[in-house]
């Protein structure tokens, strides 16, 4: 399981890549992880600036101007950014890509991890 100090690094890691980009897809591949993905993701998100991210304990919570996508990676999850046009792997459930290119996709093989939405604060 990814401890709170791989959280926090995945966090730094993305955050330069993300911020202050409009989202313009979302593919969930697997709705079926911890918790059932919102059916309604990609309307949430679709034409929505990522304003930036933050971590309370091992979640990771991605604000946006009317609620916050929330991350958890379970046991065996991880966040990494790929060019829009990689082929998805076996255990690659969630892809977010934005206007310029850049996506991030959610890899998890246990599904225990979880993406959901807040439509108010956490």
């Amino acid at each position: 399981m990814p401890e709170l100090p791989e959280v926090v690094v995945t966090l730094k890691g993305l955050i330069p890549h993300i911020t202050g980009k409009r989202v313009f897809k979302v593919v969930v591949r697997e709705p079926r992880l911890r918790w059932l993905v919102p059916g309604d993701l990609s309307e949430q998100l679709c034409g929505k600036i990522l304003i930036d991210g933050r971590q309370r304990a091992k979640y990771l919570l991605f604000r946006f101007d009317h609620g916050h996508l929330m991350i958890h990676l379970g046991m065996s999850g991880n966040l990494r950014i790929v060019q829009v046009g990689t082929p998805p792997a076996k255990h690659d459930h969630v892809d977010i890509s934005f206007e310029d290119g850049v996506q991030l996709r959610f890899t998890d093989p246990r599904r225990f991890g979880s993406v959901l939405w807040l439509s108010g604060e956490p």
